[in-house]
């Protein structure tokens, strides 16, 4: 039996009947039942603990599901009423036309660790706002004055767009490409010119003489990899620990500690006429020579993406390389021009007739079984008989990889810094999809040997039975007659390329190949306007300081907030206990005393006197 009695405000009893106890248990009864409130309050907390992170680390991964998702299927127009919304114009004017993007951002969060939230401006019909025209901007190299006029209907389409109240706040940024880069430097500054003059006086967007240039190659490629990693969320913080991390020494803080941060990824991105590679180069890079290293420096480029200079958090270190002439398209060029200049010379020296008549032609290793095609150069042709044989046709276009025996390089012998094929992740883009996916049906995930195999049986078919396949439509839909042909040849030379070109091993399995991210078409202009407007964000941080204090104290998780009130709770709990434990020691202190006078009284006895103070 236990019974409680309380008398406030401060005098508590406990009785517990020692009837059916043995003594031992009697005499620390109390105390175990101290202890096990104790244990049960910890057990509590342990357990809330364990439930809350649980609960609310799967909300914040659910959030973070949601936002990619919401990347997906954020199709919705974009909402141009919306007061806090911000636009951004860019023009990309390639070799074959020009297209203009628009792009939008909500108010930048205060957070000076966060990017802007940028994303392409969709019209009422849910359409990205996206025009192109033709021919490109170069080809009025020899009338500048006529540019602005062909450029002015993109920049009224923009205008449209965009709310009028915005056009003064709305930045303009016209990036000229490949064609724009083969003129001579005085037409280049002449059509840059002639923007600069005329675009102010037509429209009211934020345009500055650095707003419209020619952007190298190198340029391009960073602002491709921005694109490519903003749109996979790899440039956000994370505490998850299912998320892929890598170690990095920032560029101009080699004294400082290493930080760790969200693994980006490389991009690969194989066209007609050129091979391009950019990725992340997270630690400090060495060079075998001088040479090298000068090499290196139009090779490396280290930016900021944050929008405090004194951050380091968004400092990025990216290889990027362009090899022309090893584009699907160029590569077979430059192999028919090899194979027709040695075959000519082999029948001048040894009086044959390979490939003279289709009766007597070239067996091409590099072409599906009993495929026939024609070399024409310099008013004659040649007659080619594929033979299907896809690992001859490695062998052959391997001395096309121009490869050296200097360390660190990789095409033509351009520097190339070391991968870490352990931690990383590459996407492959262009070629390297249509090799894997139009034909062989296998795009995705990459695996070398499944590749290869493919490649092999695709290679040793005989022609008559790939027509059929095609006419039965067991291809992508966008694979014609040309992709049939050339499957064979672009397929080595894609694996060639990745493998010993880029020397990736044969066992690396972290290569996407994919069209698409998020099943949209990842733009340079992207990275570009990401990275240009990248000091917007200190405006409105600036402008609202307070706010964007406050934000930061409700960016911490609400699990931690539990955690405050689970400590405190303990403490309550633990300052009640030993409170309870020091008036049960008063009490009995005074219940010793009144027993001991209680004994005085029966044998009739006064009661002893206390002594008191002298």
């Amino acid at each position: 039996r236990i019974s409680i009695s309380c008398l406030l405000p401060a005098s508590w009893h406990f009785s517990i009947s020692p009837v059916g106890c043995p003594r031992i248990l009697n005499t620390t009864l109390r105390q175990v039942v101290v202890i096990g409130i104790l244990a049960a309050a910890v057990s509590l907390l342990y357990y809330s603990l364990v439930v809350i992170r649980n609960k609310y680390g799967r909300a914040y991964r659910d959030k973070r599901f949601h936002r990619y998702l919401a990347r997906v299927t954020d199709t919705e127009a974009t909402d141009t009423n919306n007061p806090n919304l911000n636009y951004g114009i860019v023009v990309d004017c390639g070799s074959s036309g020009s297209r203009i993007f628009v792009y939008c951002w909500p108010r930048h969060n205060g957070n000076p660790h966060d990017l802007l939230d940028i994303k392409q401006m969709r019209d009422k019909n849910r359409k990205p706002v996206v025009m192109k025209i033709k021919p490109g901007i170069s080809e009025f190299a020899s009338s500048p004055e006529k540019v602005s006029d062909y450029i002015s209907p993109l920049l009224s389409f923009a205008a449209e767009h965009v709310p009028r109240a915005k056009h003064k706040e709305t930045p303009l940024y016209i990036l000229c490409t490949a064609g724009m880069r083969i003129l001579p430097e005085s037409q280049q500054k002449a059509i840059l010119e002639d923007l600069l003059t005329d675009i102010p006086v037509h429209f009211d967007f934020l345009f500055s003489d650095s707003h419209a240039e020619v952007i190298s190659g190198k340029q391009e490629g960073v602002y491709a990899w921005i694109g490519i990693n903003f749109v996979l969320g790899r440039f956000e913080h994370t505490d998850d620990e299912d998320e892929a991390i890598v170690e990095v020494h920032v560029p101009g803080s080699e004294n400082k500690e290493a930080i760790f941060r969200k693994r980006t990824v490389g991009i690969l991105d194989m066209g007609g006429v050129s091979t391009q590679i950019a990725y992340e180069v997270p630690k400090t890079v060495s060079f075998a020579s001088s040479q090298q290293e000068e090499v290196a420096k139009n090779l490396l480029a280290e930016f900021n993406l944050g929008c405090d200079a004194h951050q380091t958090e968004h400092v990025y270190r990216v290889y990027v390389a362009t090899f022309l002439g090893f584009g699907g398209n160029a590569a077979r060029q430059r192999y028919e021009d090899s194979l027709f200049t040695s075959t000519v010379l082999k029948n001048r020296l040894l009086g044959k007739q390979t490939g003279v008549t289709s009766d007597s032609p070239y067996l091409d290793p590099c072409l599906p079984l009993d495929a026939q095609d024609e070399i024409q150069q310099k008013g004659q042709i040649m007659y080619l008989r594929g033979t299907g044989d896809f690992n001859l046709c490695r062998e052959i276009i391997q001395p096309f990889m121009n490869k050296t025996n200097e360390t660190q390089t990789s095409l033509n012998g351009v520097y190339q810094p070391a991968v870490h094929f352990q931690n990383s992740e590459f996407y492959g883009f262009s070629e390297f999809y249509y090799c894997t996916e139009d034909v062989l049906r296998m795009g995705g995930d990459y695996n070398a040997a499944r590749f290869i195999k493919a490649a092999k049986d695709y290679c040793a078919t005989k022609w008559s039975v790939l027509r059929e396949r095609f006419d039965r439509g067991l291809y992508a839909s966008h694979a014609d007659l040309h992709r049939l042909k050339y499957q064979c040849f672009k397929s080595a030379w894609m694996y060639e390329v990745f493998h010993s070109g880029f020397s990736f091993p044969v066992s690396y399995s972290n290569l996407k190949t994919a069209l698409q991210v998020y099943d949209k078409e990842v733009q340079w202009t992207l990275g570009a306007i990401l990275y240009r407007t990248r000091f917007l964000p200190l405006r409105d941080i600036q402008q609202e300081n307070f706010r964007g204090n406050h934000s930061h104290w409700r960016s911490f998780s609400f699990v931690y907030n539990h955690y405050l009130f689970f400590v405190c709770f303990l403490v309550v709990l633990l300052s009640i206990l030993l409170y309870l434990l020091r008036l049960r020691r008063i009490h009995r202190r005074m219940l010793r005393n009144s027993s001991s006078t209680s004994l005085w009284i029966e044998e009739g006895l006064p009661p002893q006197k206390i002594a008191g103070p002298l």
